[in-house]
């Protein structure tokens, strides 16, 4: 087999297909590929140009994306390029999803060895990736077991399943068990109906009414509503993310989610983690929660696991999966060997403990950064976050630093109620790379003064 051609910007060279299937001693087959990746070459795509594909999206897709006026067509690293050869510092990673960067090579022989071997089966039969994975988060995680899906929001939708099984479960007798839920303001948890009736910003939520019901949206931080609600017997669960990150990069106290657990422990109720964006070593730590010694019944994920293809997870105590039976949920494409392969690579990567000790020392070192070139503007109310999930509020509205800082090379995202700059580069960003990035937001910040 020569070389195939998967991206524009990698070249694979594949050894002759005799090699390719190894059985190893359990039984699995290993494909044996020679991997040469080549440096990303964006003028190769420049007879596809920009303009040519903001046309074409205008033309063929529905438009609920209002997306920033640059196609991205190659990445390498921390890097991305358009057509036309522009290069891109990414400290937005896809919105928290590309933590090993673009073109990690581990991850690259990981999809194209799987790829070679088994792509999809469905969950009617088992699949050696799926098992690993699972084993993995559970080994690494307060979980006894793992439901897979395909992103956060679906995830988020498993758990409010599993949370009505669950009070159904436990009290067979009871007529009206508990099915109700708390979620928190500047909260997120996804577009789908039930994680969209969880979600609290209404503009979400409006134009799709009446969502799931049964929702009420408490203050976050606010212990004593929490507990005031949660005693009343009626809440199946609680979800909360330990940091928000659509919200506006908020941390939870330790004093919170210490009320929380011990509310819904009393009350039997369930408490939920939604660690989609803050899990996964973004924090510093391989889960956020870790930092406060307190853990949940189910803890949702999602956006990094498997370094930009979709896969998401619910992972539960035992205590909750004993009330899940054969049917009651089910994905066609969750889990797949293809899919879980990734993820085991960016699992065993991130969860290495000096991996985890780089992304808090990078974000300490960004946000002392931050407050020596930022601090003192006036517009800049607060610098916050853990590892490389860092907030800056504003008293103003973000775009205008944002899409100057997107013309002057610089990727980052907006939060919060669109005045938080939100900072979420990939995991392996360098001090280089940081420091590049603070200095662009420093140049660009007369943007704020220009346009308010």
């Amino acid at each position: 087999m020569g070389s195939l051609k998967l991206f524009p910007s990698f070249s694979l060279s594949v050894s002759p297909a005799t090699n390719l299937r190894r059985p190893l001693n359990n039984g699995r087959v290993n494909a044996s590929l020679n991997m040469d990746v080549e440096a990303p070459n964006p003028l190769k795509l420049k007879s596809n140009g920009s303009n040519e594909v903001i046309e074409k999206d205008a033309k063929f897709i529905v438009g609920t994306y209002a997306r920033a006026p640059v196609v991205l067509s190659s990445g390498k690293g921390c890097k991305l390029y358009d057509p036309e050869g522009r290069e891109f510092l990414d400290c937005a990673a896809g919105i928290a999803v590309n933590a090993l960067g673009h073109g990690d090579p581990d991850w690259l022989r990981a999809v194209t060895e799987q790829a070679s071997i088994l792509t999809h089966v469905s969950n009617a039969y088992y699949s050696i990736p799926q098992a690993e994975l699972a084993e993995r988060l559970v080994g690494n995680s307060f979980a006894d077991r793992v439901f897979f899906t395909n992103s956060g929001t679906e995830a988020n939708e498993a758990a409010i399943k599993f949370s009505r099984k669950f009070q159904r479960f436990i009290h067979p007798d009871n007529k009206q068990p508990a099915t109700e839920f708390i979620s928190f303001t500047n909260s997120f948890h996804g577009r789908t109906m039930g994680a969209l009736a969880l979600t609290s910003k209404e503009h979400y939520r409006s134009p799709f009414e009446p969502v799931m019901p049964g929702v009420t949206f408490l203050e976050y931080g606010n212990i004593q509503a929490a507990i005031d609600l949660i005693r009343n017997g009626m809440i199946a669960a609680v979800f909360v993310e330990p940091v928000q990150g659509e919200g506006g990069i908020y941390s939870a106290t330790k004093e919170f989610l210490q009320a929380l657990r011990s509310a819904c422990d009393d009350a039997g109720s369930l408490l939920v983690f939604d660690e989609v964006q803050c899990g996964l070593g973004r924090t510093g730590y391989l889960w956020a929660h870790e930092a406060y010694g307190v853990f949940p019944d189910m803890m949702t994920l999602a956006k990094p696991l498997a370094g930009g293809l979709p896969i998401g997870a619910t992972l539960v105590s035992e205590r909750v999966a004993s009330a899940i039976a054969h049917g009651d949920h089910g994905s066609t494409f969750a889990g797949s060997p293809f899919v879980c392969s990734a993820a085991i690579c960016v699992f065993n990567k991130i969860s290495n403990p000096s991996f985890l000790s780089s992304v808090l020392k990078k974000g300490d070192y960004m946000k002392e950064l931050l407050n020596q070139k930022l601090g003192g503007n006036p517009h800049v109310k607060e610098i916050r976050g853990w590892g490389l999930m860092i907030g800056i509020e504003l008293d103003v509205s973000a775009s205008p630093l944002v899409d100057a800082c997107r013309n002057s090379g610089l990727l980052v995202l907006t939060a919060g109620k669109g005045n938080v700059v939100r900072l979420v580069p990939p995991l392996i960003i360098s001090e280089e790379e940081l420091k590049h990035a603070a200095e662009i937001l420093h140049e660009c910040l007369p943007a704020l003064d220009n346009s308010n």
